[in-house]
């Protein structure tokens, strides 16, 4: 066989073992997986940012947060939004999308407590304590007492809940300025434009511009938990690594920090 044939005949195999390689299918790596997508209650802005920062540092995976009222959340994903891991900031939200299919429910827990109080602007003069019958009305006087939208958000119907027992509701109803969130909230508070809020704790303390008047009694109101679970259309191997991450001493350290309180898993 003549040289230069053969020469012709080595290039064309060897450009033909180029291309398989070229076009051969390689493993994932990790900077190719999907983030694990959390959609997540307002009220754990703070916290889960510094979870998951301290995750991807860890693992070298990434995370990413959608935060809004559990509501929102939830309806949101009824209409097909992708996410593979929901934190409600109550359990109504969390049953609802679990009646709805949304959620695996074997990987169903609840994860964290809050508590519930009264802020006002940082430099509001203020002694009010709340009690049966306390003069909140009169302290608000033309101004609004800010809350998540009743009955929509849940920072929301935990106040009037706590509003209502204490025997105030009914004079503070027509003063409720109802925001979509609860970080939306205290937000108003933060500027002044409500004289009063009720959030979460945790939030208060993630805002310096106002402080806390009082806490609401733990009677007043059903306790403020947080469950966790995988979305029923998660496919994200990470999903479920991430939830585990969230009782790691790492976690737990940021969460308790932040003035959350960590429930069992049982």
């Amino acid at each position: 066989m003549p040289w230069t044939t053969t020469r012709r005949r080595l290039a064309a195999l060897a450009f033909a073992g180029l291309a398989a390689v070229a076009i051969a299918p390689r493993p994932a790596a990790a900077e190719d997986q999907k983030p694990v997508l959390v959609f997540a209650a307002a009220s754990l802005t703070t916290a889960f940012n510094a979870i998951g920062a301290a995750w991807e540092k860890e693992t070298g995976k990434k995370v990413s947060f959608s935060y809004a009222a559990s509501s929102a959340l939830a309806r949101q994903m009824e209409s097909g939004a992708p996410a593979d891991l929901f934190v409600s900031a109550d359990l109504r939200w969390m049953n609802w999308a679990s009646e709805k299919k949304l959620i695996k429910e074997d990987t169903r827990e609840t994860l964290l407590g809050n508590a519930l109080v009264l802020i006002a602007p940082l430099d509001a003069t203020t002694d009010l304590k709340i009690a049966k019958g306390f003069p909140l009305a009169k302290a608000i006087g033309d101004s609004r007492l800010a809350t998540g939208a009743i009955p929509a958000v849940p920072v929301g119907n935990y106040a009037k809940q706590a509003l209502t027992n204490l025997g105030v509701w009914a004079d503070i109803e027509p003063r409720i300025a109802g925001a979509e969130s609860v970080r939306a909230a205290l937000a108003l508070v933060a500027r002044g434009e409500a004289q009063f809020g009720i959030v979460y704790s945790t939030d208060a303390k993630s805002e310096p511009k106002v402080k806390v008047v009082d806490t609401f009694p733990a009677d007043s109101h059903d306790p403020v938990l947080y469950p966790i679970a995988i979305t029923a259309n998660s496919a994200n191997p990470d999903a479920a690594e991430f939830l585990a991450y969230l009782r790691s001493p790492t976690a737990e350290t940021i969460l308790t920090g932040q003035g959350f309180t960590i429930v069992p898993k049982t």
